[in-house]
């Protein structure tokens, strides 16, 4: 063979095997699914991307580039299931009635992430009985429940901590730290994000993270709220700079929310006790629905400030300040800046006690 043509055969060779193993190979049989089709969401050139992954039989095949390790999302006919992906051959094996339990072979991360999983189950083990007598006590037994769930789950954000200190290189410690932005506070995330090495963050999920931190900024505690302006479920507009000098919970709610409507009485019963304190409540909908919106709140009998744009999860504020899930609130002081987040519960009453009574 020509020297030229050897070198240039033995390029093509490289640069094809280096492709390969740039891509994830998924094949699977998850039995009791039989014929379906199973979305699957995932990062690609930096952007979420989704794919239809057809079963026959129960078995299936999926391929993807994917030079980096990354966690992906599977929404069955049923639920949806979080898995770690990797370039290389994987195999997924389960059953249709236990889709949390899927075993993940060829995959380091997702071995990494059940590892971690299994050092948390004393946790769960202590914080399941606790949910279940959620909201069925008085307001003491409430507040004695959220305090201990809040202990169980600062434990669980202190065990997170040490892991990622442990290994700021591994893109796990990367989404340990991404999930908790999804709901966690700027001080929060802050702290750990720092811990991370460059290269992870040099990743597609390590970008994100990046600029959700910089959203995250926005409600820092002290910064100053938005001055928005919206219309009221009469369809005149109120901005927020007319309630300076009060202090005003932002609740981020929507009709379609169970949570939220069950949070609703426990709002209620705040704004009543402290209305005549400077208190005041502002109602954020992220609803897109007019009608279900004015009957949400005429149902369950919300005399405070309604606003919302009707334009869902897109609303100007709750994307300002990047409102993930709700319920969601922001309680603001007398000028206008940002004294507590997520307010729920007991623990509205709590905070609302030692501004008004000092105790």
């Amino acid at each position: 063979m020509n020297y030229k043509n050897y070198i240039f055969s033995t390029l093509l060779l490289t640069t094809a095997l280096g492709a390969t193993a740039q891509k994830a190979k998924v094949s699977g049989e998850i039995k009791g699914l039989g014929e379906a089709q199973v979305a699957i969401s995932y990062l690609k050139d930096g952007n979420h991307q989704s794919d239809t992954i057809n079963i026959h039989q129960d078995k299936f095949e999926w391929a993807a580039e994917m030079p980096e390790p990354q966690k992906v999302y599977l929404m069955f006919p049923t639920r949806y299931a979080e898995l770690f992906l990797e370039a290389g051959d994987i195999k997924i094996t389960g059953h249709a009635d236990s889709l949390h339990l899927l075993k993940v072979g060829g995959s380091k991360i997702q071995t990494e992430a059940e590892r971690y999983r299994a050092t948390l189950k004393d946790l769960e083990q202590q914080s399941t009985p606790l949910y279940q007598k959620w909201g069925k006590g008085t307001e003491a037994e409430q507040l004695k429940l959220e305090q201990e769930l809040e202990h169980i789950s600062a434990e669980r954000r202190a065990r997170a901590r040490a892991y990622i200190t442990a290994h700021p290189q591994s893109v796990f410690s990367l989404n340990l730290v991404s999930d908790r932005s999804a709901m966690g506070s700027y001080e929060e995330v802050k702290p750990l994000y720092d811990i991370l090495d460059k290269n992870v963050l040099a990743t597609g999920t390590g970008k994100q993270l990046t600029a959700r931190l910089e959203v995250l900024k926005r409600s820092a505690l002290g910064t100053p709220l938005l001055d928005f302006t919206q219309n009221d479920a009469e369809g005149k507009p109120v901005s927020f700079a007319s309630f300076k000098g009060k202090y005003v919970l932002v609740d981020f709610w929507a009709s379609w929310c169970g949570p939220c409507r069950a949070e609703n009485p426990n709002v209620l019963k705040a704004y009543n006790q402290y209305k005549d304190n400077n208190f005041t409540v502002i109602g954020i909908s992220l609803d897109d629905n007019a009608e279900k919106w004015k009957k949400a709140i005429k149902d369950d009998g919300m005399p405070w400030t309604q606003l919302s744009s009707l334009q869902g999860f897109k609303n100007e504020v709750s994307t300002y300040y990047g409102i993930q899930g709700i319920p969601s609130s922001l309680l603001v002081g007398p000028d206008g800046k940002i004294i507590a987040r997520n307010l729920r519960g007991a623990s509205l009453q709590q905070k609302l006690n030692e501004l008004f009574n000092g105790q």
